[in-house]
C-alpha cells in the first residue's frame, strides 16, 4: 500500500538518541492508522548509527534507510530523503530528539486546513538564550522581513509539507535554515504551531561558529535566490567588475576612505555572486550521492 505520510529524518553521529527516537515516532505513527513510511538519511555517521538503523531495517517493513556516500549535511540529507519519499504529505524532525513526536499530529491536523507547509514554532527554548536562542531570534526575524514568510522559527526541524511542494528539490548546504520561504511559499500558504523543544540526551551538538558566518552570507543571497539566481548570478559579476574598477581608481587617487568602503562592497558582492553560483550548481550536480537505498518495497 502507498505511504500517504512520509516521515524524513536526517541523522549524523546519532547513536545514542536514534533508539528512543524511533520507538516514539513509531507509537505516533501506529495511532494515526494512516500508511506511512520512515526515511533515515544517514549522513556519513561515524558511530554505530548505521549499524543501530540497519538493525530496525530487518524488523520493520515501514522503515526505509538512505545512506549518502559522506557528510553532506542536513540541507542534502533533507534533499535525499525528498527524493525517495512516495507520500502524499511529508513531514520533517531532527535526529538527535530534541522534537517531539508527539507534536506530528499537530502539524498534520493544521496542514489538512489547506496549507502549502507549516512550521513548528519551539516558543519555549531549552537552550542557552545568549548564545543559541537570541541569535536564532534575529536571523528568524530578518529572514521573515526578506523573503515575505512570516514564522517565528525557521530553524526548527518539525515541519509539514504537501508532497509536491519539495520531492525533487535540490537544497544547498546552509540553505535548510529558510525552510519553508526557500520553496516560494509565503502569507497564506504557510501555518506554524507550537511544538515541544526537549533538552538533548546524548552526543553533541552539530552547530558552531561558522554557523553563523553561513547565516549570514545566506541571509545576504536568499532574496535573490528567490527571484531569478541565475539572472542575478550575471549582475553580481558585472557589479564585481564595476566595483573592482572603482577600488582601483581609489588607490590610484591614493584615497582610503574610498578603498575601504568600495573594497567593503565589493566582498560582498563577490560572496554573494559565488553563493548563487554555489547554489546553481547544486541544481544541476545535485547535493548529495547516495551509497545505499535500504527498502523493503517491490517495485
Amino acid at each position: 500500500m502507498k505511504p500517504f505520510i512520509s516521515v524524513v529524518i536526517p541523522l549524523h553521529n546519532e547513536e545514542g538518541n536514534l533508539p528512543s527516537l524511533y520507538e516514539e515516532l513509531k507509537e505516533v505513527l501506529e495511532k494515526l492508522n494512516t500508511p506511512y513510511e520512515i526515511l533515515f538519511v544517514n549522513d556519513g555517521s561515524t558511530d554505530r548509527t548505521g549499524e543501530i538503523l540497519m538493525e530496525m531495517f530487518q524488523k520493520d517493513k515501514y522503515l526505509k534507510v538512505i545512506e549518502l556516500d559522506g557528510n553532506f549535511g542536513e540541507a542534502a540529507a533533507l534533499s535525499a530523503g525528498f527524493s525517495f519519499c512516495k507520500g502524499e504529505v511529508v513531514l520533517t524532525m531532527d535526529g538527535d530528539g530534541q522534537n517531539d513526536p508527539k507534536d506530528l499530529p499537530l502539524l498534520l491536523e493544521e496542514l489538512k486546513k489547506g496549507y502549502k507547509a507549516v512550521s513548528g514554532w519551539r516558543k519555549e527554548r531549552k537552550e542557552d538564550f545568549l548564545k543559541r536562542v537570541l541569535p536564532s531570534k534575529i536571523a528568524n526575524w530578518m529572514i521573515a522581513l526578506i523573503t515575505g514568510c512570516k514564522i517565528h522559527d525557521t530553524g526548527c526541524g518539525l515541519k509539514a509539507y504537501k508532497a509536491e511542494l519539495v520531492r525533487g528539490i535540490q537544497i544547498p548546504h546552509g540553505f535548510h535554515r529558510f525552510l519553508p520561504a526557500l520553496f516560494g511559499v509565503k502569507g497564506k500558504e504557510v501555518s506554524e504551531v507550537m511544538v515541544k523543544d526537549r533538552s538533548r540526551k546524548a552526543g553533541k551538538s552539530h552547530y558552531g561558529l561558522l554557523r553563523t558566518f553561513e547565516v549570514i552570507r545566506e541571509l545576504l543571497t536568499i532574496r535573490f535566490v528567490l527571484s531569478g539566481p541565475k539572472k542575478w548570478k550575471n549582475r553580481f559579476l558585472k557589479i564585481n567588475l564595476i566595483l573592482s574598477i572603482l577600488t582601483g581608481l581609489g588607490v590610484v587617487l591614493k584615497s582610503l576612505p574610498l578603498v575601504i568602503g568600495l573594497g567593503v562592497l565589493l566582498i560582498v558582492s563577490h560572496v554573494i555572486y559565488k553563493n548563487l553560483e554555489r547554489f546553481l550548481q547544486v541544481q544541476q550536480k545535485g547535493a548529495y550521492r547516495v551509497k545505499y537505498f535500504w527498502t523493503k518495497e517491490e517495485d
